[in-house]
């Protein structure tokens, strides 16, 4: 799955225009590299979002088309 769909379906950045606009600005980090839009996630890679002074760094630990709100934070492990 692309990481911007990613960020999205997981709730981890509410829309996916935005995600992909972090990409863009090299805001998002996956395994300690910056990451495109476009990079494949799998699952035990680790995803770090920087938003101003706020960063948040999660373990994806399973990767889904679609899931339910509830279930969103399933998808993912906050370090």
């Amino acid at each position: 799955m692309r990481l911007d769909k990613y960020l999205k379906v997981s709730r981890l950045i509410k829309r996916r225009t935005v995600a992909n606009e972090a990409c863009d600005a090299g805001r998002v980090s996956v395994n300690d590299r910056v990451a495109r839009a476009s990079y494949d996630v799998k699952a035990g890679d680790v995803i770090e979002i920087t938003f101003g002074d706020k960063k948040t760094k999660v373990e994806v630990t399973r990767v889904e088309e679609t899931v339910r709100k509830e279930e969103a934070a399933e998808m993912y492990k906050v370090i």
